[in-house]
């Protein structure tokens, strides 16, 4: 099934390992060596507000993120929200701590308008080197895949696709007959599973991926003890592509291995990351929106009888019941076992109250919410007790979006899905980009959420 034919044996250098490297460092790394640049240039001294400052910015924007992949615009504009978000950080803590002073500000202008551009060049830069060098044949790693099943074809896909990692896959091994496998797998087999071991060999592939399915336990164990007189990297892939993975990844357990399939992000450092962000933006926020509360209070007060902060029980991490403040802005408080959605045109809201939905400054109070541990700036939108009870039973993975802190704003919100959901697609289309943001959670979509919530909080008409 297989022909014969001379491999050169190459050093095989990891351009994963060295592309996530870069990834986790050359954003900080390059942010820092730019401020210090135009602070050399301009004659500026480096002292301790400079050096605070440049470990400020490394901790806030390290690790860096993976844009190697992206499409150059897209990269283009991330960096540039990032950037902008993360300068309006800076300000907010350079006025609360009456630091600015402290630095030249042709230093601070230069460093503002260059960075993000240098940031772009870099990843042009990085990804053209990692491009090239993908195609070199050091570069280059064979693979095989076992089991020309829909599981093998989305292995070998998802590796074809990793063409930056230098992946290239040879073809499959299954000891079913053509007529028998995927239609995308039958051209590409080379051979019956007896045959693996030699061409593995012969071949000098580098990894060999099992897609066989569980039930086949004999038949793998009798593979991975031909494999093992090989030097070829051994992977299993579990079939579990028929359910929601939320932060997969492999753990040890006292030296048993264990596939995480559905987990939160915010474990160890990030966690850390997490709630360190959380306290020290609702900390300044409230402070800088202090005068704006108490405005904000006074007319909900003047406005109709009743009280000026509204308590509502939510699900918040874990599913545990918490407590969410809101500014009122209607004339009713339903907060038990049936809660009615607000709609375009509710009676129940009142003028003022709309005024302040349609810019979400009734989720203000939220911050202290924030403060208490309880929510975060950035997370699922926490539902009303009743509503989860709802929709739980009605959308699948719905209460997986409780593994992590509930926030003000969310990243369904910001891509349109703000409001009313009186559909139980609308709901489970927030559900979907819900967890998407659970899958894919970095500091830096956070920050990147915060900043389209300031656009979408004044021009988006959903919210009523």
């Amino acid at each position: 099934m297989f022909e014969d034919r001379t491999h050169k044996r190459t050093f095989y250098s990891a351009p994963q390992r060295v592309r996530s490297l870069i990834a986790a460092f050359l954003e900080p790394g390059l942010t820092v060596a730019a401020f210090l640049v135009f602070a050399a240039v301009l004659d500026q001294t480096i002292g301790r507000p400079e050096l605070t400052l440049c470990m400020l910015v490394f901790a806030l924007t390290f690790p860096g993120r993976d844009r190697f992949r992206d499409k150059l615009i897209n990269a283009a504009v991330d960096i540039t929200t990032s950037w902008f978000v993360l300068v309006a950080v800076l300000m907010l803590c350079a006025y609360a701590t009456r630091s600015l002073h402290y630095f030249d500000d042709r230093v601070l202008l230069a460093w503002a308008l260059a960075t993000p551009l240098l940031q772009w060049l870099a990843v042009w830069l990085v990804r053209s080197i990692l491009r090239r060098n993908s195609r070199r044949s050091n570069w280059r790693r064979t693979a095989v895949v076992i089991g020309s099943g829909a599981l093998g074809v989305k292995v070998s896909n998802a590796l074809t696709h990793s063409a930056d990692d230098g992946i290239e896959v040879a073809g499959y091994f299954d000891d079913r007959n053509d007529d028998r496998v995927h239609p995308a797998a039958a051209a590409r087999r080379l051979g019956d599973l007896k045959e693996l071991a030699r061409y593995v060999t012969e071949h000098g592939i580098r990894e060999v991926y099992i897609t066989l399915p569980l039930g086949s336990q004999p038949r793998i164990v009798e593979l991975l003890e031909q494999l093992q007189g090989t030097t070829a990297s051994l992977f299993f892939v579990p079939d579990v592509f028929g359910i929601s993975i939320i932060q997969g990844r492999l753990q040890d357990v006292n030296g048993v291995p264990v596939v995480g399939i559905c987990e939160t992000p915010f474990t160890g450092t990030n966690g850390l990351l997490k709630r360190s962000s959380d306290v020290v933006l609702a900390s300044l926020i409230l402070l800088l929106i202090a005068p704006l509360l108490v405005a904000i209070a006074i007319g909900v007060k003047l406005s109709s009888p009743g009280p000026v902060i509204f308590r509502q029980r939510r699900n918040g991490l874990a599913g545990e019941e918490i407590v969410v403040y809101k500014f009122r802005s209607m004339t009713t408080q339903d907060n038990g076992s049936v809660v009615r959605q607000a709609t375009r045109d509710d009676p129940r809201i009142t003028r003022f109250g709309a005024f302040l939905r349609r810019n979400s400054l009734d989720e203000l109070p939220q911050f202290f919410n924030v403060l208490q541990g309880a929510m975060s700036i950035v997370g699922p939108r926490p539902h009303a007790v009743a509503h989860n009870e709802q929709y739980r039973q009605m959308i699948k993975a719905y209460m997986v979006r409780h593994k992590v802190k509930p926030g003000i704003t969310g990243w369904a919100q910001v891509n349109g899905h703000r409001g009313e959901t009186d559909t139980v697609e609308k709901m489970r289309a927030r559900v979907e980009f819900d967890l998407e943001y659970l899958r894919n959670w970095s500091l830096g979509l956070d920050l990147q959420i915060i900043a389209r919530t300031i656009r979408v909080a004044f021009f988006d008409k959903n919210a009523y």
